[in-house]
């Protein structure tokens, strides 16, 4: 670990000692393109911290002029780096050379762009964390090489496909193809479009968009897939809808508020009385 990283992970620890341990509750936490209320997003800086936490995180994937896979929210470098421009219309050698970091914060001056290859890597780096890893497939026709370099670094079973895969069918039929053990997700937006979401034979798992019912996760699970909820329900700071989410079963809650959501869900394993020992 660098000295940068080492500093941001004790300032996290400090600002929140219980969201180091993993959350026993059964229902991971995502962090939306990492601690971006802590550290500059998208970067290894901010994932490193989120692993060292055992949160998982969401991160966006672009393509650079020349073909490579970057992590960035936006189309363009604007908002994030110092420099200006499509990603799409950079190399990466000129991508490499931008500050991700000082826009955020002087402290983060230096920071890169960083390439998807090197956040796998780091994912691959924490196989003793269960945590869960949302992949934003914001470019087109880039699944098969993500899926590929998830292969080769053994962490494809810690990823979920979201992004453009969630409402295009025919890019989880991409990564399906690619591999059968990549997982992807797959839209509903209200309780009308649950049943389509659900039946999706391409999606391993439903991305709500809205807090669903108990039941309507036990039909989830029935069908042997997975929930997933994100958008603005659960992305602001909203520990009524958290816990909604995590009493009717669901599996991964993506949040700009992982630490604090991390807590709650901590703290409210750690309230429900242990069973009685048998003698």
């Amino acid at each position: 670990m660098n000295k940068l990283g080492g500093v941001l992970l004790v300032a996290l620890c400090l600002l929140a000692p219980q969201a180091l341990a993993a959350d026993l509750s059964g229902t991971l936490v995502v962090a939306h393109r990492g601690l971006l209320l802590h550290a500059p997003e998208n970067t290894l800086a901010n994932f490193r911290a989120c692993l060292e936490l055992r949160l998982g995180f969401e991160f966006d994937v672009e393509r650079t002029k020349d073909g490579h896979l970057v992590c960035i929210h936006d189309n363009t470098v604007d908002r994030t780096t110092n420099g200006k421009g499509k990603v799409a219309d950079l190399t990466l050698d000129e991508i490499r050379r931008l500050d991700a970091g000082s826009w955020y914060d002087q402290k983060f001056a230096g920071e890169r762009v960083p390439t998807v290859d090197e956040v796998l890597k780091l994912v691959s780096g924490y196989k003793q964390h269960e945590v869960l890893i949302a992949v934003d497939l914001k470019a087109e026709q880039v699944e098969q090489n993500v899926v590929r370099l998830a292969e080769k670094y053994q962490v494809l079973s810690r990823l979920v496909f979201i992004g453009r895969t969630i409402s295009e069918p025919e890019v989880r039929d991409q990564i399906k193809r690619t591999s059968p053990r990549a997982e992807a997700a797959a839209v509903a937006n209200n309780s009308e479009e649950f049943p389509k979401a659900l039946a999706a034979s391409n999606a391993d798992w439903v991305y709500f968009r809205f807090l669903p019912t108990a039941e309507q996760i036990k039909s989830v699970h029935a069908a042997k897939k997975r929930a997933f909820i994100a958008g603005t329900t659960v992305s602001g700071h909203g520990p009524g809808n958290w816990k909604q989410a995590a009493d009717v079963g669901m599996d991964g809650i993506l949040t700009d508020y992982p630490l604090e959501l991390g807590a709650i869900l901590r703290q409210r394993k750690s309230s429900v009385p242990s069973s009685p020992s048998l003698k």
